[in-house]
């Protein structure tokens, strides 16, 4: 029986999920699994369903239909279906550890998701690549300024088509107008640090000048404001005084690939809402 994932998001109300629940009774969908948060600081409500039984094209639209028409007038409805693998570029520089971790989960099947190429600014990852069959483009940045090579970048993403952009150890800082050429959601970065502390370059320098006890990843969405996107996932490890940058960055790698992990498979089991410059991750 096909399963599907009904996404929710409008004006909080009394008596929504019941609405919801009746409607998938009267089209015959069984409810999975149903995870719902009501946010009282703007009075909104997210709920993810996982539903099963005949998804047919006509009795999806009108249940879609059907669902929508009981809702508060601002509703946000979608069905997502459970089987179709997300399409993912990456885009890297010359770090290995989060690109060697995605190409080996996908080729195990622990990532949710098919890596349609992988693009970087220099060549050296690209035998890596092309071990596991994917193509790999190097868009070369040395003798071109920044908007011509975010040019060349975007037609080579762009030719794939993907539902998603990772930046995995993308060490370029997007220009706003390569953020605002995707829609929100769709470009997803691991930054080496425990965010909102030490944006920006060089992080671990920063750690190691503070004498921080605990280094951490977080990944997010990108938008205009350098690191400071909606934030889907994160996590820490401790240190020491004996740790110097080097020793933290080296330690860092386990938990940018970790964590930039389970984000993806958060993103792409359609387990994340974005509200405002938060999230909402079930």
């Amino acid at each position: 029986m096909q399963q599907k994932i009904l996404l929710t998001e409008c004006t909080d109300a009394t008596g929504l999920i019941a609405k919801i629940a009746t409607t998938c009774s009267e089209f015959g969908l069984n409810i999975v699994r149903q995870d719902q948060f009501a946010s009282h600081e703007d009075n909104r409500f997210f709920m993810r369903s996982v539903l099963e039984g005949d998804f047919s094209a006509n009795h999806e639209s009108k249940f879609l239909q059907c669902v929508t028409a009981k809702l508060p007038d601002d509703a946000t409805v979608s069905l997502k279906d459970k089987a179709v693998l997300p399409r993912i570029a990456v885009l890297v520089t010359k770090e290995a550890h989060c690109l060697g971790d995605l190409l080996i989960k996908s080729y195990s099947g622990s990532l949710h998701a098919e890596i349609v190429m992988v693009a970087g600014n220099y060549p050296e990852l690209g035998n890596l690549v092309e071990k596991f069959n994917i193509p790999f483009h190097c868009v070369s940045h040395e003798g071109i300024s920044r908007e011509e090579h975010e040019e060349r970048m975007m037609k080579v993403i762009d030719d794939y088509n993907p539902d998603y952009i990772v930046l995995a150890k993308y060490m370029r800082i997007l220009s706003p107008k390569m953020v605002a050429h995707y829609p929100l959601g769709k470009l997803i970065n691991i930054h080496h640090s425990f965010l909102p502390a030490f944006i920006g370059a060089k992080p671990y320098q920063q750690a190691f000048d503070r004498g921080v006890k605990i280094i951490g990843a977080t990944a997010h969405f990108v938008t205009d404001n350098l690191d400071e996107g909606p934030i889907i996932e994160q996590d820490v490890i401790k240190v020491n005084h004996r740790y110097d940058a080097a020793d933290m960055a080296k330690a860092g790698r386990d938990v940018e690939r970790v964590v930039l992990l389970r984000a993806l498979n958060r993103v792409f089991d359609n387990k994340v809402f974005i509200h405002g410059n938060k999230t909402v991750v079930f």
